[in-house]
């Protein structure tokens, strides 16, 4: 990628408008989204909300690519790995554990009073379906938990390897957290045989933070339908039951999906298969820009994530030696631009773009021009 020349100055400020915000999450949202959260109220038992749940489930069904209901949940998308967890194990869970992210989740097994085995391998790297396939062949192992975009590190795991591993073993489930894949990476529900898949509003759908939604297969509804202490907020039964309604368990987040309505008639437009181009075509550019800054700058800065399993929707980068990330965050930021720092036990040695939403490969463009300014400065 041949960038343009820089002629900004080292401190002049970018626009105030839409494409300077590039945090790994909660993503930019467009000003029509916001706007459309300005609708009146409705009741949430008649008519009206059942008419626009059934809209919503349409283009939801495509996101996700699946025939099967898509759950909302006015919550975060935390609420949702809660109810992978309180639904679909029964005893004990494999948490595959490359991130601060899918570290989380086994967490969440423990806290549920359920037992997790960790499977760690260094952060940035990616889980082999192989070392999977040899664990579960010793027993003990019903579930596993995993992310498919780890969001602190910029990894993107196997996740259609990894879930036919998980299909080849004797009654496993597969528990993915896919917050900043869904709407970014390509993810095919049904056809990958994910047993449960969750994401949030406020990643790559690039909307407003408040709504998760979740995918779940007919033998993960089969551990819920037995499952004891699930309690009553996450019980999938009851999304099940009252979304064949068109209504939701709980009061739902009405203003949050107005601008849904309003992002899934944009996405239908753009088609799932171009979002997912769009969002390689920036990871791409990302990369080759810090190739560009070690070759002809002589820049030290590196990526994270291995070439072949990169997100398309966040990049993490290695500082050089000997210099850490949160003052290049808070120069980007004097200069107008809102980066992610490192996250967890990473947080000095890199910093995060995300790259996700409705952000274009000309407007991270221009982040990385000014990005180049502050690190050659």
């Amino acid at each position: 990628m041949e960038m343009k020349a820089s002629g900004a100055g080292a401190n002049a400020p970018v626009s105030k408008g839409f494409g300077r915000f590039f945090l790994p999450g909660p993503t930019e949202v467009l000003p029509e989204l916001l706007e459309a959260q300005l609708k009146p109220m409705i009741g949430h038992r008649g008519a009206d909300i059942k008419a626009l749940m059934e809209k919503l489930q349409i283009g939801l069904e495509d996101v996700f690519r699946t025939e099967r209901t898509v759950f909302l949940s006015t919550s975060s998308a935390t609420g949702f790995m809660e109810a992978a967890v309180r639904n679909g194990v029964r005893r004990k869970a494999l948490a595959l554990v490359n991130g601060a992210f899918s570290e989380r989740f086994g967490e969440l097994v423990t806290s549920c009073g359920l037992e997790v085995e960790v499977m760690e391998v260094p952060w940035g790297q990616v889980h082999d379906p192989q070392a999977i396939r040899d664990r579960l062949k010793k027993g003990g192992i019903d579930a596993i938990t995993v992310v498919h975009s780890e969001t602190s590190t910029g990894a993107l795991n196997p996740i259609q390897d990894i879930a036919r591993v998980a299909n080849e073993a004797d009654d496993v489930v597969i528990l993915v957290d896919s917050v900043s894949g869904v709407a970014g990476a390509e993810l095919w529900s049904d056809r990958w045989q994910l047993d449960f898949v969750l994401t949030g509003s406020q990643k790559a759908l690039a909307l407003p933070p408040g709504l998760a939604f979740g995918v779940a297969s007919e033998r993960m509804m089969d551990r819920s339908k037995a499952a004891k202490g699930k309690g009553q907020y996450f019980d999938l039964m009851e999304f099940a039951k009252t979304q064949a309604d068109n209504m939701t368990p709980a009061t739902p987040a009405l203003s949050t999906m107005y601008a849904l309505e309003v992002q899934l008639q944009r996405i239908a437009k753009e088609t799932m298969e171009g979002r997912w181009q769009r969002h390689a075509a920036m990871r791409d550019a990302t990369v080759e820009w810090v190739d560009q800054m070690r070759g002809e700058r002589g820049v030290d800065v590196s990526v994270r994530a291995r070439e072949g399993f990169r997100s398309p929707t966040v990049t993490t980068l290695n500082m050089p030696a000997g210099k850490t990330s949160p003052p290049v965050v808070a120069a980007m930021k004097d200069r107008g631009i809102v980066l992610g720092g490192g996250y967890g036990k990473l947080k000095e040695p890199t910093f995060r773009i995300g790259h996700m939403g409705d952000h274009t490969v000309a407007g991270l463009e221009t982040v990385l021009e000014v990005l180049e300014e502050v690190l050659t400065a």
